[in-house]
């Protein structure tokens, strides 16, 4: 899948006219039916089949749809699932580019990721004045690692707000057939889900904030690489461990960031010459000596430590060319240039475009980050951004950006303990 850019001079974007905000859009059977058949040839590629618990407790609807993220296969199994019933759709506003009337009119609504959005709770309370179910993302990007990701607080809040039924969409097997690391490849792997009615109207009303936050963190729990290991499911293609280097950027043994190399199915740090195996069960195995991790997730879980690490001892930097999109609009991701991303432990700041273009975005507002490899086949990107402009920066060089997404939940984290611990001094962090 491609999007369409446009190379333009920084100043000309900023001049140009923001879309007014418009609200969603309930889609009617053609629509919903046009999905379904457009998903048909994929769900039957992927042997999909889908169980229902507790629906009936529900009611008829509409709902707040909550789901695991791992795959494009993620929107397609919806369609299946809740079809007829009409439902809108959460999605990031570059998905939007170049083809703003037709997502409007399958029912998507625009947001920029990671960014505050008041408007975004309303617009869902409008599709649900209209009897429409809204469908949410909750971790708002894919899984890199085939674990969940951190939910933003206050979901709780939100559910409380929104006043409607709750279902849980959870997936078996999109990561496996899909991850993105692996560079748009898919494998033979089946897809099932499971349907669940989650919680009613009275259940929401009966828990606190924090006890729905917590539910929530229970339910939205979950590692593909495991998933595949206990079902025995092998997965024998001969490029799965293609662009592994994207999470397991960092070798256990020399130290060596930016220097694995996922090929084939093997995965070889260039530094100290270790190679790992990715079996066809999902197991890593060392070539030669004792393996550091056999377990993936082990190993992005180890790299968050020492991202952590790196953050409390004051070392974390990222410091890079880039260049440089915007969106500002749903006609075209704007090239404006080249520029310098950096990002520490107060945040992100963006400079570029000869000086004209700087922007900042401090730590304490992102618990997470938008964050993508092979972006629409481009390239790997970070992107930061504010609800009226999201910039994707193209790191120049070998920077592995899941680590600035490790880097950015991390020091979320040591801030929120920070907040809650005031006696503790500013210099232990």
């Amino acid at each position: 899948m491609k999007i369409k850019t446009k190379a333009m001079p920084y100043e000309q974007v900023m001049a140009l006219p923001r879309p007014e905000h418009r609200d969603p859009v309930r889609p009617n059977l053609f629509f919903r039916t046009l999905v379904r058949a457009a998903a048909a040839g994929d769900l039957k590629d992927a042997q999909f089949s889908f169980t229902t618990e507790r629906m009936e407790e529900l009611g008829e609807g509409p709902y707040l749809i909550l789901m695991n993220h791992s795959s494009f296969i993620d929107l397609e199994i919806v369609s299946r699932v809740m079809y007829p019933k009409p439902y809108c759709i959460v999605c990031t506003s570059d998905g939007f580019v170049g083809k703003e009337w037709l997502m409007r009119q399958i029912g998507c609504i625009p947001t920029n990721k990671f960014a505050t959005d008041l408007s975004l709770v309303s617009d869902m309370a409008a599709a649900f004045e209209k009897n429409c179910s809204v469908l949410l993302y909750p971790e708002a990007s894919y899984s890199f690692d085939g674990t969940a990701t951190p939910l933003p607080r206050g979901m709780g809040v939100m559910l409380k707000r929104l006043k409607v039924p709750v279902v849980g969409i959870f997936t078996r097997g999109a990561f496996s057939r899909d991850p993105l690391y692996n560079c748009l490849q898919k494998r033979k792997v089946s897809v099932s889900a499971v349907v669940r009615g989650l919680l009613t109207p009275e259940e929401i009303k009966a828990h606190t904030n924090a006890e729905l936050d917590a539910m929530l963190d229970e339910l939205f729990t979950f590692d593909g690489f495991r998933w595949q290991q206990e079902n025995g499911v092998v997965i024998d293609e001969e490029f799965r461990a293609d662009g592994l280097e994207r999470i397991l950027y960092k070798c256990p043994h020399c130290g060596a960031e930016g220097e694995t190399e996922g090929k084939g199915t093997k995965l070889v740090c260039h530094a100290c010459g270790r190679v790992y195996e990715l079996d066809t069960h999902g197991f890593l195995r060392a070539l030669e000596g004792e393996p550091a991790f056999t377990h993936v997730p082990d190993w992005y879980a180890w790299e968050r430590a020492e991202v952590r690490k790196e953050l409390e001892e004051g070392r974390y930097l990222l410091d890079t060319p880039v260049e440089i999109g915007m969106l500002v609009d749903f006609k075209a991701i704007y090239l404006v240039g080249e520029g310098r991303l950096r990002h520490d432990s107060g945040g992100f700041t963006l400079d570029g475009c000869d000086g004209k273009l700087h922007f900042e975005r401090p730590a304490a507002q992102n618990y997470s980050l938008y964050a993508d490899y092979f972006w629409y086949e481009l390239g790997d990107i970070i992107c930061i951004g504010d609800r009226e402009t999201q910039y994707y920066c193209f790191p120049k060089g070998k920077v592995p950006v899941a680590k600035a997404r490790l880097a950015t939940e991390e020091r979320f984290k040591m801030l929120r303990a920070q907040k809650k611990r005031p006696n503790l001094k500013k210099e232990d962090f």
